[in-house]
């Protein structure tokens, strides 16, 4: 199974790109991992919805083009479902989706994601109704993956 990760934005602090090592070093003998930077789109005006609404189908439409063909996509957005860590492992057992080789997981913007981005969701997925920077989320979510793998390979790293 591969699993990409589409993030809107950089990270531009060190010491998130130094967590995010970490945690790909980790995943590297048990998936197939690939994350991909989106150009998140500069706002000068805050808060006008219209200009909002730009920004999003520009973000959208890069996120798009980088989703594979028959991948499971699972957008991380407020609407979507929290599960614990050992639900989380289960929905990405492979033998659970014998349909879908990749798993994309989309991380947008300050903004969020776009409708269009969102309509290609098999499910979405929500770690908390606390806001957090996208920065920080790519950290936890790739926290996620490496636990749900622990889980799955019935090691000892989840308690």
């Amino acid at each position: 199974m591969k699993i990409l990760i589409i993030a809107v934005g950089t990270l531009k602090e060190k010491y998130f790109r130094e967590a995010c090592t970490e945690y790909i070093k980790r995943l590297g003998p048990l998936v197939r991992l690939e994350i991909a930077e989106i150009r998140e789109e500069p706002i000068e005006d805050k808060g006008q919805p219209a200009l909002i609404q730009k920004i999003l189908e520009g973000e959208g439409a890069r996120i798009l083009k980088r989703i594979p063909e028959n991948a499971r996509v699972i957008p991380l957005a407020l609407q979507g479902r929290q599960l614990d860590s050992e639900a989380f492992a289960a929905c990405l057992n492979p033998a659970s989706n014998p349909r879908h080789t990749d798993t994309v997981f989309i991380i947008g913007g300050s903004h969020g994601l776009s409708k269009d981005v969102l309509r290609q969701a098999a499910w979405c997925l929500n770690f908390s109704p606390m806001t957090f920077p996208h920065q920080l989320v790519r950290v936890m979510l790739l926290e996620q993956i490496y636990r749900a793998e622990m889980i799955l390979a019935g090691r000892t790293y989840h308690k």
